[in-house]
């Protein structure tokens, strides 16, 4: 018999109406920002509502993860125990940590994932965040699928990915760019997000080598040719990025994964669901058609290194819907075979290399008339980014999950009993005495109509068995009344049969991949201090944010610049830029320095 590994399609919640709509287009999980802590500031939920995504989630046997993955400052770490406590007072599944010190703390024990902000990279860092009792550990974005299988043959612990959304440049947990520019710490959920501005590229002389170009920042992640590779290198939770999007933004990619993923869960049974129910949906879903910077499989395989830029622009372009054809005073005529819509968001590179774009007032074929008439060109490339109807349908019910059950009916002229079992063995049973009749025509068919109507709940019927000793007349009102009574109570059931798992315990003595932490450790408080003493490392810088240090890195990337525009130290026939290059921005200069044997570019502020 095949062992079935499961599988999780984790996705993002800015709030639990969200997290619930997730749950709803296929999530095996959902992530979510505590109400402080968390790495995205600005995404903070109170206890009542995670709360109430927890009651919601598991009724489908989904889980609840809860980010408070910033560094804390001793101030803040009885606050931080208080908000563990409540986490784990409302059933949520696991907490998704960056700082060492929580383990120092008096908590309950509650699962913890680590985030991809501790840095994990190699099999050493891995295994120690194993032997610590860690449930599931967050790889960093940039490993390749051998790397991956790598740490996934020398480890046990449940490896988890993102394979979709927004791109860091930097190493996460190792960008300080935003710290020493702004004061605004990306370790501490405030990132300002400066690898997203235009710079100026210059040599050591001065001279321009590009002019206003966005050159840190990355496309979008898109995996889903390579979610099957994942599987296939030990990866057992699929994570989508995006905490800060909105609706529609998780219910179109969340499908989109969850039609992908149940495709190859359908012919490969050493691979499981890790949640109840199927979903229905009632679109197509399409992540051309939602907030993206074109997209990059990033860096799985060598040969994806120099497609991951988006030096052009950091705004979504969406999806390509043609060229202009012929432009008028009023109106734009589109070379295409995309359907267009009234209020559709349309954007293009002017003759000067600027992105704008238009909103589509009236559109009469491959005829449309914009709001305000922009300046363009024929053969201009024309994209949509907002895509009028398909936010409408998402707007709107966009999908309904169900968990299977089959039901059971036994009767006799006395007694009538009625088993009802979900798809994952789960059973309820009512009996009612009656005083029974026997029909004069046919009633199975009835009979199986009115028990398959299961209406509101979270279940569909797979199966109905009607076992009666006779062909007996049952009335109707009977059999919902049973039917509304076993639903009820198998939800009660399943409720209880959930198992919140509870944190693993530490394996003994295991020291820490390193006897020196920099910097880089990002150790902001006293109890992580004294974790890390505990598992041997003899020299503990500060974090960067308690003291901020000169002529270091504050930005280590896969991305090289002289790579993506073809200047390569490894390539023969590259031009030759006179080095130390310079990334110039207003006020701020950058020096770049180039790492070849680890193919690493890093960020310095002059």
């Amino acid at each position: 018999m095949i062992s079935s590994r499961p599988i999780e399609l984790l996705s993002p919640a800015k709030n639990a109406e969200i997290g619930i709509e997730a749950i709803n287009h296929g999530a095996d999980a959902v992530y979510i920002g505590a109400p402080r802590f968390g790495a995205r500031a600005a995404a903070g939920n109170d206890t009542t509502e995670i709360a109430r995504l927890v009651d919601y989630a598991h009724k489908y046997d989904a889980r609840v993860y809860v980010a408070l993955n910033t560094i804390l400052k001793d101030d803040e770490l009885l606050e931080a125990e208080r908000i563990i406590g409540d986490m784990y007072s409302v059933g949520v599944d696991a907490l998704i940590v960056q700082d060492m010190g929580i383990l120092e703390l008096d908590i309950p024990p509650i699962a913890l994932h680590t985030s991809t902000q501790t840095d994990n990279r190699t099999v050493e860092k891995v295994r120690f965040l194993e032997n610590a009792g860690f449930s599931q550990v967050v790889l960093a974005r940039e490993l390749s699928l051998e790397q991956i299988r790598h740490i996934s043959e020398n480890t046990t612990v449940p490896l988890e990915v993102f394979i979709h959304g927004a791109l860091c440049v930097s190493y996460s947990g190792q960008c300080y760019l935003s710290h020493c520019l702004s004061g605004r710490s990306a370790n501490r959920g405030e990132c300002a997000q400066y690898c997203r501005l235009p710079y100026t590229l210059l040599d050591a002389d001065g001279k321009v080598l590009e002019k206003n170009k966005h050159l840190l920042s990355l496309k979008d992640m898109n995996r889903t040719d390579s979610l099957e590779a994942l599987l296939d290198a030990g990866v057992s939770s699929l994570k989508i990025e995006g905490r800060l999007k909105e609706m529609s933004y998780v219910k179109n990619v969340t499908a989109w994964y969850r039609k992908k993923l149940d495709a190859i869960l359908e012919r490969r049974p050493e691979y499981m669901r890790s949640s109840s129910g199927k979903t229905d949906f009632f679109f197509t879903p399409d992540p051309n058609k939602s907030f993206n910077r074109g997209f990059t499989p990033y860096l799985l395989n060598e040969k994806d290194s120099r497609s991951i830029s988006s030096p052009d622009t950091p705004k979504s372009m969406g999806e390509y819907i043609g060229t202009v054809k012929q432009v008028s005073s009023k109106s734009i005529t589109v070379a295409g075979v995309q359907k267009l819509n009234n209020g559709d968001g349309i954007c293009f590179f002017n003759e000067s290399g600027i992105f704008e774009g238009f909103r589509v007032n009236r559109a009469e074929g491959n005829l449309i008339f914009p709001a305000e008439m922009p300046r363009i060109r024929i053969k201009t490339k024309l994209y949509r980014n907002y895509d009028q109807e398909f936010e409408k349908t998402l707007a709107r019910k966009s999908a309904d999950r169900r968990i299977a059950v089959n039901l059971e009916l036994s009767g006799t002229l006395e007694k009538l009993c009625l088993l009802i079992t979900d798809e994952t063995g789960v059973s309820v049973s009512i009996s009612r005495e009656w005083s029974g009749e026997k029909a004069r025509s046919p009633q199975s068919e009835n009979q199986k109509n009115q028990l398959g109507k299961l209406g509101d709940t979270p279940f569909r019927m797979d199966k109905v068995v009607l076992n009666a000793t006779e062909n007996f007349f049952i009335p109707a009102s009977l059999l919902a009344d049973m039917r509304r009574q076993g639903a009820e109570l198998l939800l009660k059931a399943r409720k209880e049969a959930y198992r919140t798992e509870k944190r693993k315990p530490a394996k003994g003595i295991y020291p820490f991949p390193q006897s020196k932490l920099t910097y880089l450790g990002n150790v902001y408080n006293a109890k992580a201090r004294k974790f890390y003493a505990g598992h041997g490392v003899s020299e503990i810088d500060p974090a960067f944010e308690v003291q901020v240090q000169d002529n270091v890195p504050l930005m280590f990337t896969r991305h090289c610049i002289r790579r993506g525009s073809g200047h390569c130290f490894r390539e023969k026939s590259a031009g030759e830029w006179k080095a130390p290059l310079y990334l110039c921005y207003k006020d701020t200069r950058l020096r770049l320095e180039f790492d070849c044997r680890l193919c690493e570019m890093r960020v310095y502020k002059e």
